[in-house]
C-alpha cells in the first residue's frame, strides 16, 4: 500500500492531503472562488498556482496529492512539478477516471465534465493518466460511485483493474451523493478472484454532512486507507458562510473556521488522509492548522449538531453555481 509511506511520517500534516480540483480548471463550485483565483485563468496562470501550492504543500509536511482526469489539467500540472522535482520520491500520488472534463477551460459551458464508468471510458482514460503521470501513480479511483454505478456490478471492468493492482496501482473508489454510505458497502463486497478488489475510499464527510460516517469506519476497519473529500463543503465553512456554532468554536481555540472544520474530520479515528481543496498558499497555511487544533468534547459536540439530513445537503451542493 503506497499510504504505508505516510505511517512513519512524522510531521503532523502528513495526514493532510491536497486536492487539485479547485485549481486544475477555470471554473468550480467552491464559495468565493472569483476572489480566490481573481481574473487570470489562463493555462500558465493556473499552472503556476498549482506549482506554488504543491511547494507551500510539500515544504509544510503535506505528501498526498489528489488530482482526476476531469480536474481541467490537474494531472498535466502536477506531472509537470514532480518531473520538475525528481528528488521528491516520497509523496503519495491519486487520480481518478469516470468523468471526462467537457468545459474546453471555460467557467460558463453548459455541462463541465459528463460521467461515464464504462470498460470504454476506463481504457481510454487509463492511458491519459499514464501518459502524464507514468509509473508516478500511486492509486487510480473510480469517480463518484454510486449505489447504482454500473462500476460497481462490472466483472470485466473489475478484471482490468485486477490487472493494474497486479502491476503495482493501489484502486480505489470516490462517492458522492446522500447515499454515500450503501456506495461504499457496496464497493467493499467487490471482489476479484476471493480478494477486495478496493483498498481505499474517498468520501464526502464534514460537519454538515457525516452520513457516511459508519460505513467509512467500516471500511478502515476491512483495511482500507480512508481519505476525506470536502471537509470544507465546497466554502460552506469557511469565513463568512461558515455557521454561527464553528466562528465560536473558532474563536475559543484562536484558529480559522477552515482549520476547525478539518480538525474535526481528522479526529476520526477511520480518517487516514483528509484534503485541503485550497486555491491560494494562505488558504493552505491555514487549513494546515487543523492539525494543532484542540477540539474538546463539548466544542466536537456542538460542531455534530450542525449535521444535516443528507437529501438536503446534497441538494444544497447540487446548486452552487460553477465560479
Amino acid at each position: 500500500m503506497p499510504f504505508a509511506r505516510l505511517a512513519t511520517a512524522t510531521t503532523p500534516t502528513c495526514h493532510i492531503g491536497l486536492g487539485l480540483a479547485a485549481v486544475g480548471r477555470p471554473g468550480y463550485i467552491n464559495l468565493g472562488r472569483d476572489e480566490d483565483l481573481g481574473a487570470d485563468r489562463s493555462v500558465e496562470a493556473l499552472r503556476t498556482r498549482t506549482h506554488e501550492l504543491l511547494d507551500a504543500a510539500y515544504a509544510q509536511g503535506v505528501r498526498y496529492f489528489d488530482a482526476a482526469r476531469s480536474y481541467g489539467r490537474s494531472e498535466e500540472f502536477l506531472a509537470g512539478w514532480l518531473a520538475a522535482r525528481p528528488d521528491v520520491d516520497d509523496v503519495v500520488v491519486g487520480s481518478k477516471w469516470g468523468y471526462t472534463y467537457t468545459a474546453d477551460w471555460t467557467t460558463d459551458a453548459e455541462r463541465h465534465e459528463v460521467k461515464d464508468h464504462s470498460l470504454a471510458t476506463y481504457g481510454r482514460q487509463r492511458a491519459e493518466t499514464a501518459a502524464l503521470l507514468g509509473d508516478r501513480l500511486d492509486l487510480y479511483q473510480i469517480h463518484s460511485v454510486t449505489p447504482d454505478s454500473p462500476a460497481l456490478t462490472d466483472k470485466e471492468l473489475h478484471a482490468r483493474l485486477a490487472e493494474a493492482a497486479a502491476q503495482g496501482v493501489t484502486i480505489g473508489f470516490s462517492t458522492s451523493g446522500p447515499a454515500q454510505a450503501d456506495a461504499v458497502r457496496a464497493a467493499l463486497a467487490v471482489t476479484v478472484d476471493g480478494e477486495p478488489l478496493f483498498r481505499t475510499v474517498q468520501s464526502t464527510y464534514n460537519v454538515l454532512e457525516t452520513s457516511a460516517g459508519p460505513a467509512l469506519a467500516e471500511a478502515h476497519d476491512a483495511g482500507l486507507t480512508v481519505i476525506v473529500k470536502e471537509g470544507m463543503a465546497n466554502g460552506r465553512l469557511a469565513g463568512p458562510d461558515a455557521p454561527e456554532a464553528l466562528r465560536a468554536v473558532a474563536a475559543e481555540t484562536d484558529q480559522g473556521c477552515d482549520a476547525v472544520a478539518l480538525a474535526y474530520v481528522l479526529r476520526e479515528p477511520w480518517a487516514g488522509v483528509v484534503l485541503s481543496g485550497a486555491a491560494t498558499t494562505a488558504q493552505l497555511a491555514s487549513n494546515l492548522h487543523a492539525a494543532v487544533v484542540n477540539l474538546d468534547e463539548d466544542r466536537a459536540a456542538r460542531l455534530a449538531a450542525l449535521a444535516e439530513e443528507p437529501g438536503a445537503y446534497w441538494e444544497t451542493r447540487g446548486r452552487l453555481p460553477w465560479h
